[in-house]
């Protein structure tokens, strides 16, 4: 059986277009989390601003998160503009790439993107874990054909401020799927119009109604999902076994 993995749905603060400051944000977070996969908000690495300049893989200004990831043995996975995508960058030891383009974007969105082609799993210590970035998260063809890859968890890296809406995103995932969910949201102001704190949850953590029969521990099984989006609460997920406050930076 494989060792418990440690996931953190993160929430660092966001400085619109400066992608060296993020950057020095995301290290701080990543130290922070203690965890082995560090989840973080869609477009973080340059704020959630449509008309921010492509970031690429081996940009100097990332260099910084390949140390941060290589010194805490970390896989994080950050947003960014990817050539002409909305993407997401797996950040490890080894280096970055591009681990996933948003499929389904949304409608000013489409103006600037183009879609991603095809679902995307990555596969951390043996966990199969599936990703999407924000609206694919409200879209039932998403999951079931990140699902249909054979996943663990669905993570989504995610820029909304109401709280409910990805709750019951995340709870229906869950039950649908039998699989952990976990977003990582901003828990303060970000461009694109998101200028004021995100509303706190109706509540936390979710749990699918049926947990699937593989689950070895009923008290924390597989089809859980946890969102939270107050400010200075981002949570580490420890699947398949339990789950904890992890308190990393956030914003006062």
């Amino acid at each position: 059986m494989p060792e418990p993995l440690t996931l953190a749905g993160v929430q660092p603060p966001s400085t619109s277009h400066d992608v060296a400051a993020n950057v020095a944000e995301h290290v701080l977070t990543i130290h922070a989390a203690h965890s082995r996969v560090v989840l973080f908000p869609e477009l973080s690495l340059t704020g959630y601003e449509l008309d921010a300049q492509d970031v690429v893989p081996d940009d100097p200004r990332l260099e910084p998160l390949i140390e941060a990831c290589a010194s805490s043995n970390t896989v994080a996975l950050v947003g960014a503009p990817v050539g002409g995508s909305i993407a997401m960058l797996r950040v490890d030891s080894t280096g970055i790439t591009v681990a996933y383009r948003k499929m389904w974007l949304g409608h000013i969105e489409a103006d600037h993107f183009e879609p991603g082609e095809k679902p995307a799993v990555i596969t951390v210590d043996g966990r199969r874990l599936g990703l999407a970035i924000c609206k694919d998260t409200g879209v039932r063809r998403h999951a079931a054909d990140t699902a249909a890859l054979g996943l663990d968890a669905y993570l989504g890296g995610v820029c909304e401020d109401d709280a409910d809406v990805l709750a019951n995103r995340s709870r229906r995932i869950a039950a649908e799927h039998g699989v952990w969910v976990a977003f990582a949201s901003f828990a303060g102001m970000t461009g694109g119009g998101y200028e004021r704190p995100p509303e706190a949850p109706a509540s936390a953590p979710r749990r699918a109604s049926s947990p699937p029969r593989r689950a070895r521990n009923p008290a924390a099984s597989p089809g859980r999902s946890w969102s939270d989006y107050r400010p200075c609460r981002p949570k580490a997920l420890y699947f398949p076994l339990r789950l904890h406050v992890a308190r990393t930076r956030g914003w006062e």
